[in-house]
């Protein structure tokens, strides 16, 4: 049976579009049937033997090309909502000047003892980004001065650097890891409240896009070195989370059990009878800071009254890294990663079998099929590899982009080519043209 499947007159000055997109035999990764033996966690596994990360050292990962397309997915989802809350993007250094940290009182190891520090030559002592407090006020204080100027919030994506004792859940926990760190300076208490609570609106809306808004709560927790305040956790429910937690169900809230106390559940309201133990998976954190960071280092405004009055900040993490590997956590089956469509690296997997026989009419069809999707803007990954059909599978299933479409001799014969959604077990065989309009 042969398909006139013609090209669109954009598909056909494509050629240049389509190498925006994948062959898979000009992937330099290769997928392993095993991961190494030190590796315990699921999502390291998973991502290692797939392909999408390479292990450095305990709590360092290295990204791939497939891991890289997931981690700027992520990036992007999140920067658009920072964005739609009038945040103002910077990237601020990783080296660290001690003076601004003792100021603080957080340089001493005994205060704050996961920091990685360096010298330089001159025996300077620098710090090693693990968060910007410090070095934000710093900046900011070349241009806040007036009441005019607030309120307003600027965030980050940066790698991080934490001297973690325990590095053996994947890029759950990291020795190095991509974060989003928000801070809001404000006027007043009040106005500080209203910034913080649309923040967290907007964390709500990036877990909901991610996925994982159903299973994920907004958790109290201990302020750490942070504030004396309880801190707000974002825990995504995860059999094999670092922590375990208690959930409201009928208000979408939880506490860690690291504070749970009658007297705290009093403070928040909150039942003993109303919860339900699970084990969770930190995805962000919301700190209060009140003037803790601006007062020590000296930042103050002048209200309408000419009068110098403190400035209230808040802090909002979201681990970009971290949601990665809780995202493989949860989405994947014995077969390996099942990537949701808004953070998958490519949209599609085609698969061309070609079998025992050379046949033209398949590779016709799979690569108008790819120069199609690719010139409709569909990201396609193209296994146009020489190697098993058993092999393709099981890779495609590993890997776990959203469709399979597969090309074959046995499809043609049976009407067209073969559809298949990751997350079901059923196929479909359908059309060259309908399976375009389902994917494009």
């Amino acid at each position: 049976m042969k398909y006139q499947y013609e090209a669109t007159r954009s598909s056909a000055r494509a050629g240049s579009r389509v190498k925006k997109f994948m062959r898979q035999s000009q992937l330099f990764t290769r997928t392993q049937k095993e991961a190494p033996k030190d590796e315990v966690s699921l999502n390291a596994q998973l991502l290692i033997r797939a392909g999408f990360i390479h292990k450095e050292l305990a709590g360092v990962y290295a990204y791939m090309p497939l891991g890289l397309r997931v981690l700027e997915k992520i990036k992007k989802i999140v920067r658009e909502e920072m964005n739609a809350v009038g945040g103002q993007e910077v990237m601020m250094t990783t080296l660290q000047p001690k003076d601004i940290w003792e100021k603080t009182d957080r340089w001493d190891d005994a205060k704050v003892d996961n920091w990685f520090k360096t010298k330089l030559v001159n025996g300077t002592e620098l710090g090693v980004g693990l968060t910007h407090e410090e070095p934000i006020v710093d900046a900011i204080s070349n241009y806040l001065s007036s009441y005019k100027d607030m309120p307003f919030a600027v965030y980050q994506i940066q790698n991080k650097f934490r001297n973690e004792l325990r590095a053996k859940g994947g890029l759950l926990r990291g020795r190095e890891f991509v974060m989003k760190d928000m801070y809001t300076f404000s006027r007043s208490q009040e106005e500080h409240e209203q910034e913080y609570e649309k923040i967290i609106e907007a964390y709500k809306r990036v877990f909901d896009r991610l996925g994982i808004g159903n299973i994920t709560y907004r958790t109290y927790a201990d302020g750490g070195i942070f504030t004396p305040r309880f801190s707000d956790e974002w825990q995504t429910i995860c059999d094999n989370g670092e922590d375990v937690i208690y959930v409201d169900e009928s208000r979408k809230v939880a506490i860690n059990k690291e504070i749970m106390s009658d007297d705290n559940l009093n403070k928040l309201g909150l039942k003993r009878e109303d919860l339900i133990e699970k084990r969770g998976s930190e995805a962000g954190n919301t700190f209060h800071l009140e003037s803790k960071y601006t007062d020590a280092l000296g930042l103050y405004y002048t209200d309408e009254k000419s009068e110098k009055q403190s400035i209230i900040m808040g802090c909002y993490g979201i681990g970009i890294s971290r949601l990665m590997g809780v995202i493989a956590e949860l989405f994947a089956d014995e077969k390996g990663l099942v990537w949701p469509e808004a953070v998958a690296p490519f949209k599609v997997h085609l698969l061309k079998l070609k079998g025992k026989s050379e046949n033209s009419e398949v590779d016709q069809i799979a690569d108008k099929l790819y120069a199609e999707l690719s010139a409709a803007g569909v990201e396609v990954l193209y296994d146009d590899r020489e190697v098993s059909a058993g092999e393709k599978f099981a890779d495609a299933d590993l890997i776990g982009l959203p469709y399979r479409l597969v090309v074959s001799e046995k499809s043609l014969k049976a009407g067209g080519v073969e559809l298949k959604k990751r997350s079901e077990a059923n196929s479909e065989i359908i059309t060259p043209e309908a399976a375009m309009k389902k994917l494009a």
